[in-house]
């Protein structure tokens, strides 16, 4: 699978904290049911690992990576697991530079264009702009895709139903991440009813924006 092109065919790339890796295969399901065939599984909790080996075995048509990874250690657990992207909230070249050797694609995070240039030199054309809404939301993607022509952004951070189809209408843009659709909450609670309602309109919008 072209993991790139299938994130910019969903248009959203859902954030999941789970608290306990047995909640993974019917978030999954839910996630498949709705349409939404993708999910970022976070390394802030220690689920993390058991989560995305789950939801690989579980939903194998579920595109699965991991968020929030930090450093080299959590890049090996998350290749064991079977991720098939990576992606941290910030640019780390030592973290960068272990998930190229171990030939895993690595999403960085960025919020200034010095940071850009950091993990382009470093090989990485795929960015996560992150905290997207707080850093200057879609103004800031508009400035800096004149310079840096070659990169492509993933919007994370205050990305709701409210502006989801500004940032999918910018042609650098390849998906945004997100929680609306997935809060941790709800998955604590196992109502993977509601999160299968807000994933099907998060799908809806992403394509009526596109």
């Amino acid at each position: 699978m072209d993991v790139i092109s299938e994130l910019g065919r969903l248009g959203l790339m859902p954030v999941v904290e789970i608290p306990d890796a047995s909640l993974a295969l019917p978030l999954g399901r839910a996630l498949v049911d709705a349409g939404l065939l993708c999910a970022e599984i976070t390394f802030r909790t220690t689920a993390a690992a058991d989560a995305i080996r789950i939801l690989r075995g579980g939903c194998p048509e579920l595109l699965v990576g991991a968020g929030t990874v930090l450093d080299a250690e959590q890049v090996d657990a998350a290749i064991a697991a079977g991720a098939a992207f990576l992606v941290a909230p910030g640019f780390n070249p030592g973290v960068a530079r272990h998930a190229r050797v171990r030939g895993a694609l690595f999403v960085p995070g960025i919020c200034t264009p010095s940071e850009i240039e950091a993990a382009r030199a470093s090989g990485c054309h795929v960015l996560k702009f992150f905290p997207a809404e707080a850093a200057g939301g879609v103004a800031f993607l508009k400035a800096v895709s004149g310079p840096y022509r070659d990169m492509r952004f993933v919007p994370t951070g205050g990305i709701s139903p409210a502006n989801l189809a500004n940032y999918l209408a910018l042609p650098q843009v390849i998906a945004c991440g997100g929680s609306w659709m997935v809060p941790k909450q709800l998955i604590a609670a196992g109502d993977f009813v509601t999160i299968g309602r807000l994933a099907a309109e998060a799908v809806a919008l992403a394509r009526a924006a596109r």
